[in-house]
């Protein structure tokens, strides 16, 4: 056993980001990287994972996985790992995962270390992070069997574009599945409300909390948002107030992001809130108290007035754009 074995899920007809962050969360074991997704040979879709990764790309293709079941997806994927023998297999921790994954792992005699933030290695042992109590605390968890180790990544916790580059070949994988095996009749797919914000495909949010005092003082932000072309964000009390949609909140009980920039606005930077986007490549903080946790985190920090630095903000933006 000496490579990691990555399932990367398809949506809306494309590799999910967060497919992208498993991959980059991948590479930092160590061990040639394979892939593994559901779709035929000849799919276009395999075109956009070749050169993300190098070694092989196995296409699993049958007739009983072209609608997602826990008992398709189970005991397909049973079948590659028995073939492959990897030491690793890394899923990206969606709902689909979930779903099937503690169960595959189940039948290899073995656990699945799900939601993990971080890999650290000490003297060759990998230990995955993974957080406890809405991110209050760390905890670390090592493989100590011999078996492979099953791992599902949370969203956010790795930089999709860190992904290493390579050259791979497509192998088809074609499973032998029963249609007695299958006990679970899928019906038509969820669809979520056209006016659902996905916060995690931005690459510039615009996060504002309750430094903002009342809805009416909102405009003042979503110009700045709107001067960037960036997405409006907020924390939780915004949106438990009504003044923003539940779909923009962003942290432990709402949105994990990991946007290229996150500036977050009169937003004190509680645990709850931290936890859903200190993936971001560049955070920039404004708040009026020098002392307060976001600062911590953030890249880059202006201690001031937000009623005084964003309109000055938006100003400078607008005519450096024009």
């Amino acid at each position: 056993m000496s490579s990691v074995l990555i399932f990367l899920e398809v949506k809306n007809r494309e590799v999910s980001r967060i497919s992208w962050e498993a991959m980059a969360a991948a590479h930092t074991l160590g061990l040639p990287v394979d892939v593994a997704i559901v779709a035929s040979p000849g799919n276009p879709i395999l075109s956009s994972i070749q050169g993300k990764t190098p070694r092989t790309i196995y296409a699993i293709d049958h007739k009983l996985l072209h609608a997602y079941t826990s008992d398709g997806y189970t005991e397909a994927c049973a079948q590659l790992i028995t073939q492959v023998k990897p030491a690793y297999v890394v899923f990206p921790h969606t709902y689909q995962v979930r779903d099937f994954a503690p169960r595959l792992a189940t039948r290899f005699g073995e656990v699945l270390i799900s939601d993990v933030t971080g890999v650290e290695t000490d003297g060759g042992t990998h230990n995955f992070i993974r957080q406890l109590l809405q991110g209050k605390l760390n905890a670390r968890y090592s493989h100590t069997g011999t078996g492979t180790c099953f791992l599902s990544v949370q969203a956010g916790a790795f930089r999709a574009d860190a992904a290493e580059g390579g050259t791979t070949t497509v192998e088809p994988f074609l499973p032998k599945l029963k249609d007695e095996e299958i006990r679970v009749h899928p019906g038509e797919p969820f669809r979520a409300s056209a006016q659902t914000v996905d916060l995690g495909s931005a690459a510039i949010l615009v996060s504002v909390g309750r430094g903002i005092k009342e809805e009416a003082n909102l405009p003042i932000v979503q110009e700045l948002a709107a001067a960037l072309g960036a997405e409006l964000a907020a924390s939780r009390p915004i949106c438990d107030n009504g003044w923003l949609p539940m779909e923009r909140q962003v942290g432990s009980s709402g949105q994990t992001v990991a946007p290229k920039v996150y500036l977050a606005v009169g937003i004190s930077g509680a645990i709850q809130h931290l936890v859903g986007m200190k993936g971001s490549q560049c955070i920039v903080a404004i708040n009026k108290d020098e002392n307060a946790p976001i600062f911590e985190v953030a890249d880059y920090g202006i201690v001031g007035d937000l009623f005084e630095v964003v309109p000055a903000l938006t100003a400078a933006i607008r005519k450096a754009k024009s």
